[in-house]
């Protein structure tokens, strides 16, 4: 049931008027449970079972991490924990990458043999579940937060079905303190809620369901590549993704707004990012910050020496680009942006000062606006690197692009990217001028009412109506 369906609209009408008839937020919550059940059962039934399973032994676990004293048998519970969930997410997403590889290295030393290729379907969901259900335990684990006692309510933190899909990754101490707290539905966050739905539709009809008629056809090609070509998908896939993802995240926010329930940000204008740090502060924040406290920390984040620091930087990196897929270009991908990283920090540490033009206010400006645009060429051949389909492609690809072998054929292309993502570039650049992602909303009643009739107009007239799925449904 995807989010971009009449389906949907009518499902979620009819979760949110029964919802607000029920007498307590208990009934609510019991109410909730069944709905976020039956919305991921309309997806496949058969792996409900994965979720509960997952859901029961993190929810006993939790308590058991509580109650017990012993900090070695409490590193033992978080490690069967853990190893359970990986497993799980492990078996699922990544049995057939790992074994297909295993074969071919065993193969590479002359150890000839035939390891098992599973038909298996990945569960909908899985990564972003998997991540929310184990934040749990590792609160509890880190004296964060202190177990639930209702089953019910913990079973609704997982499966809460407008972020149970593809996020964002809520953390339980946000979440389930919401769940196990009375919610107000107001006219506030009803009117906050809609703008973020109908912003959300705008972004993955419009934008994403558009562009992505760009994008296959240059990336299902075959053979030559001209360098206008490759900066086209690019550019195209950049801002589909982004349309996609982020308008996903807007949907789910404004759903769970209307019901009461304030889900984080996941999305603050990426592609105004200054440098690969900013970028993660921007760019799918529920990951990187879930990635950031649960992995890099863990791993001893920057405490422990320089050389430390960049080796921990790049593993959270290339396991965060394994984290969304089981192909060598995710890793890869990982990887790039873990170089970034430690190359911001190399030379944030070799040159910590701005440099001398950049003093005066039309020089700061200067300044920023080469920043964003140098960083967003780089995150555009971060997006070559994810979307490639083979590490093939991307290289022949990559030598494309700087061939510098141009033609005229795509500026047709591009100019049609630009007139998608007009109202978008926009819209973002007021909220970046005004530092406030609301400014439209917070507006004049004028400026309101323009937003909302363009946005409907626009999905009317050129929208997708065909039911594109959203990207990381795959994930």
């Amino acid at each position: 049931m995807l989010f971009n369906t009449l389906e949907f609209g009518i499902f979620f009408s009819v979760v949110l008027g029964i919802y607000a008839l029920l007498p307590s937020f208990r009934w609510q919550n019991y109410f909730l449970l069944v709905a976020s059940y039956f919305f991921y059962a309309c997806w496949d039934y058969r792996f409900l079972s994965l979720i509960f399973i997952s859901t029961t032994v993190d929810f006993f676990v939790g308590r058991l991490l509580f109650e017990t004293t012993s900090q070695s048998r409490r590193k033992f519970i978080l490690f069967w924990s853990i190893l359970f969930n990986l497993g799980f997410l492990g078996f699922f997403k990544y049995y057939n990458f790992f074994a297909y590889n295993l074969q071919m290295v065993l193969g590479d030393i002359g150890l000839s043999t035939s390891l098992a290729s599973l038909n298996i379907i990945l569960p909908v969901g899985i990564s972003f579940y998997t991540f929310q259900s184990m934040s749990y335990t590792l609160d509890i684990y880190r004296g964060v937060m202190q177990p639930t006692r209702r089953f019910s309510d913990f079973a609704l933190n997982v499966a809460f079905f407008p972020h149970m899909v593809a996020g964002p990754i809520q953390r339980a101490n946000s979440l389930l303190l919401q769940i196990c707290a009375p919610r107000q539905m107001t006219r506030e966050t009803f009117a906050e809620g809609f703008y973020l739905i109908l912003w959300g539709l705008f972004k993955k009809m419009v934008i994403a369901d558009n562009l992505v008629l760009i994008v296959d056809p240059i990336f299902a090609q075959t053979g030559h590549h001209t360098a206008t070509q490759v900066f086209t998908g690019m550019l195209a896939f950049a801002f589909q993704i982004y349309g996609d993802f982020s308008g996903y995240s807007d949907i789910a926010r404004g759903t769970a707004l209307m019901m009461g329930f304030r889900l984080m940000v996941n999305f603050n204008l990426p592609y105004f990012a200054l440098n690969p740090q900013d970028f993660w502060r921007r760019w799918h924040i529920s990951l990187s910050t879930w990635l950031r406290d649960y992995l890099y920390v863990s791993l001893g984040g920057n405490r422990r020496g320089e050389g430390q620091t960049y080796l921990n930087l790049m593993l959270t990196m290339m396991l965060g680009g394994l984290w969304h897929g089981a192909a060598w270009t995710y890793v890869l991908w990982g990887v790039y942006h873990g170089l970034l990283l430690c190359l911001h920090r190399l030379i944030r540490t070799l040159f910590p000062n701005e440099p001398a033009f950049a003093q005066s206010p039309m020089g700061q400006t200067v300044w920023k606006v080469v920043r964003i645009a140098f960083m967003f060429c780089l995150t555009l051949y971060g997006w070559l690197i994810f979307r490639a389909t083979s590490l093939h492609q991307l290289w022949d690809m990559t030598r494309a692009l700087f061939s510098l072998n141009l033609d005229s054929s795509a500026v047709w292309l591009i100019l049609k990217i630009l007139l998608y993502c007009l109202p978008l570039l926009l819209v973002q650049f007021f909220q970046y001028r005004k530092n406030n992602l609301d400014v439209v909303r917070q507006g004049p009643v004028p400026v309101q009412v323009g937003f909302y009739l363009a946005c409907f107009y626009l999905i009317v007239l050129i929208g997708g109506f065909n039911a594109q799925s959203f990207i990381y449904f795959q994930f």
